[in-house]
């Protein structure tokens, strides 16, 4: 099982060049983070997870930024977004930057993308809560004809593009609907999430890895159901607190990939953190 790692790398942690190099040395597969453009502090929308929203969401670093870091001091690094809130992004300017970080990093970008939970911070960008889902699958489908090998017209409900030359290409090949990198969505279990992860991407990005022994089969009938190979599925926990128990049983469901959370905090408390985490490596 390939164990990688994730973090709200902010201007108070870490940097990402110390984080690359350290997990690169100590055998970790990858490094995934967050996207965060600001945090309204209106606050009208709950945290998730309950209580009050940690200070690090309000400072996190432009992912693409802090990834190109990365991918510059290391080789072998994975490179992800979890993720990437693809309806606050320009899809032509996000698709040179995709295509862009991928092809620099022969092909080690994960594009991790979801939908968004903060209502006010969307709406800054324009995007109406309602149709959010809509808009990602639009925007999606309108990068895909940017990254095809020949130039591909687009007409979509929310943006159009003409057949254009767009370089450079992302660095793997189409695979069955998904033309891009590696591609995973994150999100809570349901019929509308497995439809989207059916349509266009590569699996799931399911957040702390609960509940996976009644979601997996169920993502695998949708699946199935959208023509997809089996054997093409990936499932990613991710920001996971391991132990050895929960790893096991990710393996018993076919899962080869695990991603863990690291603190928000400076390199001697993260460095530590990887100390404890090198058993599950």
């Amino acid at each position: 099982m390939r164990i990688a790692t994730t973090i709200f790398l902010t201007d108070e942690t870490i940097t990402p060049v110390r984080l690359a190099h350290q997990l690169e040395q100590r055998g970790f597969a990858g490094l995934y983070l967050p996207e965060h453009t600001h945090i309204p502090v209106s606050r009208q929308t709950p945290y998730p997870a309950g209580g009050e929203l940690p200070p690090e969401y309000g400072r996190t670093l432009d992912p693409f930024v802090a990834l190109a870091q990365a991918a510059a001091v290391t080789e072998r690094l994975a490179l992800g977004t979890g993720i990437t809130l693809i309806a606050q992004h320009d899809p032509i300017d996000l698709a040179k930057q995709i295509a862009t970080l991928d092809h620099l990093s022969a092909g080690r970008f994960t594009l991790g993308l979801g939908f968004g939970w903060n209502v006010e911070e969307a709406a800054d960008h324009g995007v109406d809560w309602r149709t959010r889902r809509d808009l990602v699958r639009d925007r999606m489908a309108l990068m895909r004809a940017l990254w095809s090998d020949e130039p591909t017209a687009y007409e979509g409900e929310f943006g159009s593009v003409q057949a254009s030359h767009a370089y450079p290409k992302p660095f793997q090949r189409p695979r069955g609907p998904v033309v891009g990198p590696r591609t995973l969505i994150g999100g809570a279990a349901g019929p509308k999430l497995f439809a989207h992860i059916a349509q266009y991407a590569d699996g799931w990005l399911p957040i702390g890895g609960r509940g996976l022994t009644e979601s997996v089969p169920k993502l695998r009938t949708a699946w199935e159901s959208a023509g997809r190979d089996p054997k093409d599925l990936q499932v990613v926990p991710y920001a996971v607190l391991p132990g050895a128990g929960k790893l096991a049983h990710y393996a018993d469901l076919g899962i080869e990939e695990v991603v863990l959370q690291l603190p928000p905090a400076g390199e001697a408390e993260v460095l530590r953190t990887l100390d404890a985490y090198a058993e599950y490596l």
